[in-house]
């Protein structure tokens, strides 16, 4: 049994991979879907990105026999940074990823942590941005994290609506394989900049 922070306990289960159909982001969730791309990348040696594991806070331990134990009881962490990093192409790419029902992206949904450990990654010169998805729309945007980092830091409103988002956003590619060529994105974005630097010099 696993409790979030709030205390409250839930079930988790374990969703195997289905045949996936034309309608590229329904019935899957934003993470089932980033970790299919990241499947695809790695197998093919383009990307290696990974999901961090979710820090638990173990409360109870049941001791059935000398030699096992078991958990019974704990919960997780608030984590203090975000939920994918890696490499590519040389560079550090780092992560966060959101799903919002409404159009809007609430700055509820990210943590004052996960908001300076983005700025820290930006400040090495790391490539770090925000996937969110718009479930009832089925589109999925790569949003730079600057661009939360000042709406987090500086707006009067508690949110960004979906129009601010869309402005400043990058429409993620769906497919087969990969689910979300979200490195696609990353090409035109972070490392096109990185390739006109050098011709400049």
């Amino acid at each position: 049994m696993v409790n979030y922070p709030n205390k409250k306990k839930v079930t988790t289960q374990i969703v195997g991979h289905t045949k996936i159909n034309n309608a590229a982001h329904r019935g899957m969730s934003l993470e089932e879907d980033i970790s299919l791309s990241n499947q695809y990348y790695l197998s093919r040696n383009i990307a290696v990105i990974y999901k961090k594991p979710t820090p638990i806070q173990i409360v109870k331990v049941d001791y059935p026999k000398r030699e096992s134990a078991k958990i019974v009881e704990a919960y997780y962490k608030i984590p203090s940074t975000t939920d994918y990093n890696g490499l590519y192409k040389g560079k550090y790419v780092d992560f966060e990823a959101k799903e919002t029902k409404t159009k809007t992206f609430p700055f509820a949904n990210i943590s004052q942590h996960q908001i300076e450990h983005l700025q820290r990654v930006i400040d090495h010169s790391g490539i770090a941005f925000i996937i969110i998805a718009f479930t009832s729309l089925n589109e999925v945007y790569l949003v730079d994290a600057k661009h939360i980092i000042q709406g987090y830091l500086h707006s009067e409103r508690k949110s960004m609506t979906y129009d601010q988002i869309v402005s400043v956003a990058h429409l993620i590619p769906q497919g087969y394989m990969p689910r979300l060529d979200y490195l696609k994105i990353v090409d035109k974005v972070y490392l096109k900049e990185v390739q006109d630097e050098k011709e400049i010099k």
